[in-house]
């Protein structure tokens, strides 16, 4: 049976972020993960999540400025120190918090920089991350996120990422697959997942075209669901979806896979 983390980002948004644990936990929730946690100290964060008894999965490094427009800023050969300071304060939370994993987002392509220049960027923060998080015990996971909902974000596609995860050679990197996003850039779903298994640290869901929880709409997850099981995929998969109607009453679709 997958196994299913709950993203406080986008579920249990009725509540405050430090309820949402005691919330995804009352819900059946074992796991939960989440964009950011920067915004509380890591000791209350930690905290939240031990009183719920939920483990964390899975968080962001820091992305820069959200309201400003970051999305990460691995792909920028002008903030190699921010991002070298991301990677030592994501590792205070993730220690304080016991999280082996941390996704680092890879930033939207800065205007005027070469391609050349923005690879050669990329690929120094995987290497300069890898190490630091490997140091830990922890894995580096990267994602393809859609142009159409992060328009000019610099890794798209697993097919561009998988090309990137080889030029850069760090042994802890893996390949955080969100359904959601690649259903829309390349489809293909089953077939790239199991080629890819064992590169794959992380899977996420949600049903396209809307974002909304499996079952409304185009993706049919428990035929994903029995394929994940049927190749041996033991990791956590990440309900990183919108609640068409509030989380509760959309959680039907897991009552099959509880």
């Amino acid at each position: 049976m997958p196994r299913f983390a709950a993203n406080l980002t986008m579920l249990f948004t009725e509540a405050p972020f430090l309820a949402r644990f005691d919330a995804a936990a009352r819900a059946g929730f074992r796991a939960v993960e989440f964009v950011s946690p920067y915004e509380h100290p890591a000791e209350e964060v930690a905290r939240a999540a031990r009183d719920a008894g939920v483990e964390t999965v899975l968080f962001n490094l820091p992305p820069g400025d959200w309201a400003k427009g970051d999305r990460g800023m691995a792909c920028d050969p002008s903030r190699t120190a921010e991002l070298r300071e991301g990677v030592e304060r994501a590792l205070a939370y993730a220690g304080a918090l016991g999280c082996a994993r941390l996704h680092l987002m890879a930033g939207i392509r800065p205007a005027g920089v070469p391609e050349t220049a923005l690879r050669e960027s990329y690929l120094a923060a995987l290497r300069l991350a890898g190490r630091a998080l490997d140091a830990r015990g922890i894995a580096l996971l990267v994602e393809g996120i859609n142009g159409r909902d992060m328009p000019g974000y610099y890794l798209q596609t697993s097919r561009q990422a998988f090309e990137l995860m080889d030029a850069a050679g760090v042994p802890n990197l893996h390949y955080q697959y969100d359904v959601y996003h690649m259903q829309i850039m390349e489809g293909d779903l089953a077939a790239t997942i199991e080629r890819r298994i064992e590169r794959i640290g992380h899977v996420q869901i949600a049903d396209p075209p809307a974002r909304n929880e499996p079952g409304t709409g185009e993706v049919s997850f428990p035929f994903l669901f029995r394929l994940l099981d049927r190749i041996g995929y033991r990791g956590w998969v990440g309900c990183e979806y919108r609640p068409r109607a509030g989380t509760l009453a959309g959680l039907s679709w897991m009552d099959p896979w509880r």
